[in-house]
């Protein structure tokens, strides 16, 4: 299922770089509703990206996008 996750290319502010990662609808149900993920959760359904990525928000309209952002180095 890893082979159908995909992600988008990065994009920046002053601050922080950030990407969307869109899973197929099969893997909604394991997206918890009362918290955003940590690394391992993400990492656990499979989600691959370097660390610091941080999920930072919910697309609710469209439960299987995933926003993550991360600092950018000083």
């Amino acid at each position: 299922m890893a082979d159908k996750i995909a992600y988008s290319k990065k994009y920046l502010d002053d601050t922080h770089e950030y990407r969307h990662v869109i899973l197929p609808k099969e893997l909604v149900p394991l997206v918890p509703k009362d918290h955003l993920m940590t690394e391992p959760e993400w990492r656990r359904i499979g989600v691959q990206q370097s660390r610091g990525w941080i999920h930072y928000m919910r697309h609710r309209p469209e439960p299987h996008i995933l926003l993550f952002r991360r600092k950018l180095a000083a």
